[in-house]
């Protein structure tokens, strides 16, 4: 049976705002020079939920399951890797070039708090599946109070 790697963290590090995406996408389509040194592409997403679960679902054909890195908190998650480039004949030149190769990163806010040690994520046929299973939210927590 094969495994993708997950990880699990309280907030993952670099969650992107919509502020931030808008203004990359606007800086990249400005020119190179104020693009990020490390920006990629990005992977389409569809996320749903049930009564009982959130479900994300990344396009990512073409990138090898070892190479994707998933990041589940109780707020967010973080679906990052590598395709690398597409192998072409020698001197061959494109004439049209639309698959975009190298680093990817998508942070997602999630809609519920999730229970992270109920995650689980397949991969197949290009598609990665990511189940996360909802937070009851009639749990409730009691402590005792302290004092003289």
């Amino acid at each position: 049976m094969d495994y993708i790697k997950i990880r699990f963290v309280e907030n993952p590090e670099g969650a992107e705002t919509e502020l931030l995406r808008t203004l990359d996408e606007m800086f990249r389509g400005a020119g190179p020079r104020f693009a990020p040194a490390r920006h990629g592409w990005r992977p389409q997403i569809d996320v749903y939920e049930t009564a009982a679960e959130v479900v994300i679902q990344a396009e990512i054909a073409g990138v090898e399951r070892e190479a994707i890195n998933l990041e589940i908190g109780p707020r967010a998650v973080k679906i990052s890797g590598i395709r690398e480039s597409c192998p072409r004949a020698a001197g061959a030149r494109y004439r049209l070039a639309e698959i975009p190769c190298g680093y990817f990163e998508r942070t997602l806010a999630l809609p519920a708090l999730v229970d992270t040690e109920k995650a689980a994520a397949l991969y197949r046929d290009g598609l990665l599946e990511v189940r996360l299973a909802k937070r009851p939210l009639d749990r409730i927590h009691r402590i005792s109070i302290q004092g003289s």
